[in-house]
């Protein structure tokens, strides 16, 4: 699995579909085959990132 923010893949699960990125700092979570990315705010709260990304990108590859 690689993030689809910064491609890397120092990703760990946090809970049922649901990872995160060590190295951008984004918390990914798998919905119906496709990603759904979060920024994580100091107060705790999630913010969308899912708008800054094509289609395409979002897409959950299989392998």
């Amino acid at each position: 699995m690689r993030c689809p923010n910064c491609k890397g893949k120092d990703i760990g699960k946090i809970g049922t579909n649901q990872y995160y990125c060590w190295h951008c700092f984004i918390e990914l979570s798998i919905v119906n085959g496709r990603y759904s990315l979060h920024q994580v705010e100091e107060d705790g709260s999630l913010s969308s990132l899912d708008d800054l990304f094509e289609d395409e990108d979002m897409s959950v590859e299989s392998g």
